[in-house]
């Protein structure tokens, strides 16, 4: 029976040999069928990951919000022949906040076995490093664009923290980075406690918790950084 590995990525640029296992290379230099988000970036993964893959000879399917239900259905037909696969993030854990969650729910309606490798995922280094309830919590990923919308949201967030006692998780496009901290700042009580992640395992790696009332005496830069935000009492 096939497997389909899911194989996680680097969160920026750093050393693969402080973040991935060797153990992912000997796997993923075997492979000759991927299911990722951006080929040019795929390839350059590989390339950083083993230079003596030959790039040339894999095949590619490729994963994003453009990809139709037909296509789809089609990508794990080299399993159907005996093949191994894998599915790369564009950063961190396939599947997680990641439309590679789709190719595994196909997967294993198949009965193919899935095997996800040890890497990086933010929201879990996150939430290790920040001093919060690790036994509840939820992602809820990015939250309404429009500022009304947001702060409503948060403060909803807010009080889940309060009544269910559980962390709450989320992110933004880096470039609303600030936009979102301003809100934090304005919905949430001075007293609720903010972790900002960002660069995570990065050499420019920054995680701090403070009470929004700290935060407020000085903000860090984060615009164009990739970012986790965690609120919790």
């Amino acid at each position: 029976m096939p497997n389909l590995y899911l194989i996680p990525t680097s969160l920026g640029e750093c050393s693969f040999d402080h973040i991935l296992p060797a153990y992912n290379t000997e796997l993923v230099s075997a492979l000759r069928y991927l299911i990722v988000e951006d080929v040019r970036t795929a390839r350059r993964f590989l390339k950083k990951m083993n230079p003596a893959i030959d790039i040339d000879s894999l095949t590619f399917y490729v994963l994003n919000q453009h990809t139709t239900p037909e296509e789809l259905s089609d990508f794990l037909i080299p399993m159907t022949q005996g093949n191994d696969m894998g599915v790369l993030s564009e950063a961190g854990c396939p599947a997680i906040a990641d439309p590679g969650a789709d190719v595994v729910a196909m997967a294993q309606r198949q009965n193919f076995k899935v095997i996800p490798l040890v890497g990086p995922s933010s929201i879990l280094l996150s939430l290790m490093a920040s001093g919060f309830n690790g036994q509840s919590f939820a992602f809820v990923g990015y939250l309404p664009i429009q500022p009304a919308d947001r702060l409503k949201a948060l403060r909803k967030l807010e009080a889940r923290v309060y009544s269910e006692n559980q962390s709450q998780i989320f992110i933004e496009t880096p470039y609303r980075n600030m936009k979102m901290l301003d809100d934090i700042m304005q919905a949430c009580q001075p007293t609720t406690r903010l972790c900002i992640a960002v660069d995570i395992t990065l050499d420019t790696e920054f995680i701090k918790t403070k009470t929004v009332k700290e935060w407020k005496t000085q903000l860090p830069e984060l615009s164009k950084r990739p970012c986790i935000f965690l609120i919790y009492k």
